[in-house]
C-alpha cells in the first residue's frame, strides 16, 4: 500500500515540473513577442544613487532572439553600453549583462548577473546573483553588489520593467509595451 502511495504521490509530483517549467518557457515567449520593437521607459524608483538615470530618456531594444536566448540592448541617453542577455538553460533562466566601451570592447565589469532559483511566473523572473559575479564583484571592489538579485516582469502588452535589489538598494526602471518607438543606433560594438 505504502508503494502504492508514493507511486501516486511521484506521479503528481512529475505532473506538476513540466508545468512548472513551462512558466519559463512562457515567460521567454512573452519576451519574443517583443522581438524587433523599442520602448521608451524611465526609473521609478526614487533611491538617491539614480539621480543620474532620472534625468536621463531609457530606451530598451528587444533586438536579437532564438529559441534559447533573447538580447536586449539597454540606451541611457546616449550611453549604448548595455545589453541584457537572458538564456534558457537546461537548469533555468540566465540573466547577464554585458557592458562595453564606446569601441565595442567589454568593460572590466561584464557578463554579471544571475540563475533562477525557482520557476518564477509567466510574468516575472527573479535572478539571484551567481557565483561568478560575486567573484568579479569582489575582485572590482563592488562588494554591496555581491547580495544583488535582479528581476523582470512583462506585463505584455502594458509594460517592462526591470528592477534590482539588495540590502539598501531597490532600483527599478519600467518601459511602455504601449507605444513602440524608432529602433534607436546599434549597441557599442555591435555596429
Amino acid at each position: 500500500m505504502r508503494y502504492i502511495s508514493l507511486t501516486i504521490s511521484f506521479g503528481l509530483l512529475g505532473a506538476c515540473v513540466p508545468q512548472q517549467a513551462d512558466l519559463q518557457l512562457e515567460f521567454m515567449n512573452n519576451l519574443s513577442s517583443l522581438c524587433g520593437k523599442a520602448f521608451a521607459g524611465k526609473v521609478i524608483s526614487e533611491d538617491p544613487q539614480d539621480a543620474d538615470w532620472v534625468k536621463e530618456t531609457l530606451i530598451m531594444h528587444v533586438r536579437d532572439c532564438s529559441d534559447t536566448e533573447i538580447k536586449i540592448p539597454l540606451h541611457v541617453g546616449e550611453n549604448r553600453s548595455r545589453t541584457w542577455v537572458i538564456s534558457h538553460l537546461h537548469n533555468g533562466l540566465e540573466l547577464k549583462h554585458d557592458h562595453r566601451h564606446e569601441d565595442g570592447t567589454p568593460d572590466d565589469v561584464t557578463m554579471y548577473g544571475g540563475l533562477t532559483a525557482d520557476f518564477g511566473t509567466a510574468k516575472s523572473q527573479a535572478f539571484p546573483v551567481d557565483d561568478f559575479s560575486k567573484s568579479l564583484f569582489r575582485e572590482e571592489g563592488l562588494t554591496a553588489s555581491v547580495e544583488n538579485t535582479w528581476k523582470i516582469s512583462i506585463n505584455p502588452g502594458t509594460s517592462f520593467t526591470y528592477a534590482l535589489s539588495r540590502p539598501n538598494r531597490d532600483f527599478r526602471a519600467e518601459f511602455d509595451l504601449t507605444k513602440p518607438i524608432d529602433i534607436p543606433p546599434p549597441v557599442w560594438g555591435s555596429e
